[in-house]
């Protein structure tokens, strides 16, 4: 069974509209995508998912529930539905670069100790790319992007939990750690950081996948007394984020994808300075 792309639906249509025309760019012909809505889209998001829906090259579908079960129980919900594929949960305003789902999938290949895997995204907490922790614009130039990630070497270091801005999940590790927790969550951000330290918890990694990027126009937002659910539940996991982002492991990584990059669209650059001169007009007859 191959990955399933899940993608909650949220009520920015514009931010939607961009998010599917990139998914289909960036993503295998015929990979499975379940757009899941917690009558949560408005008219004119309804009308753009109807309208993707008929031209995707993806196997796609489209729920919508009646009323609203809350964020985190219909995630829950998705998730469940999806028991033994892995599932990459893609943010509804994400971004994802060419190849970014090919690259998650042989991150997950490479290391079977990875439970949960996050890409490079501009807006990616500890996984953010140019700056750690920083929110920078999203790329001019997403091919190029790919590109430049696609070419790490790929040893896909640790952090101190999954990035939800895309995350990929493995089926096995999601089982024995059990469904998310809509309970103590507001926000399925959370719910999805704590699942992912749980199944560290039990042996697993939370990786980064250094070679693929999924952009995004901004973090994504925590719901009123998360943050402080998951310091009580996981009171060593603010200490480590804290020690990441001063200690900045990933540094030289990060400096490695920059000259990559630079390199990436220098020849896109040189191509404008240097453009072909047009042909000379045709002699008359």
């Amino acid at each position: 069974m191959g990955t399933i792309v899940l993608l909650p639906i949220g009520v920015d249509d514009t931010a939607l509209d961009r998010c599917l025309a990139a998914l289909d760019a960036g993503t295998p012909t015929g990979t499975a995508a379940w757009l899941a809505d917690d009558g949560q889209a408005g008219p004119r998001a309804q009308a753009v998912i109807a309208h993707w829906l008929l031209h995707t090259p993806l196997q796609a579908e489209y729920t919508r529930r009646a009323s609203s079960i809350g964020e985190v129980a219909h995630l829950d919900e998705m998730l469940r539905a999806c028991a033994g594929a892995d599932v990459v949960v893609l943010a509804p305003d994400a971004i994802p670069a060419p190849g970014w789902l090919q690259q998650m999938d042989a991150c997950f290949a490479r290391d079977p100790s990875i439970g949960s895997a996050t890409p490079w995204c501009n807006a990616g907490e500890t996984a953010a790319w140019p700056r750690l922790g920083e929110i920078d614009p999203v790329p001019a130039d997403l091919p190029a992007m790919a590109q430049a990630c696609a070419a790490l070497p790929p040893m896909h270091p640790e952090l101190p939990s999954a990035v939800t801005h895309a995350v990929l999940l493995r089926a096995n590790a999601r089982r024995k750690a059990g469904g998310l927790d809509m309970h103590s969550y507001g926000s399925w951000n959370a719910a999805l950081i704590d699942l992912s330290l749980r199944m560290a918890g039990l042996g697993w990694r939370n990786a980064l996948c250094e070679t693929a990027f999924v952009a995004r126009a901004s973090e994504a937002q925590a719901f009123d007394g998360d943050m402080d659910a998951l310091g009580t539940r996981w009171p060593g996991w603010q200490p480590r984020l804290a020690a990441f982002l001063m200690g900045d492991p990933l540094l030289g990584t990060r400096q490695a994808l920059q000259q990559l990059h630079r390199q990436a669209i220098m020849p896109r650059s040189q191509g404008d300075l240097f453009a072909a001169p047009a042909a000379p007009p045709e002699s008359p007859v």
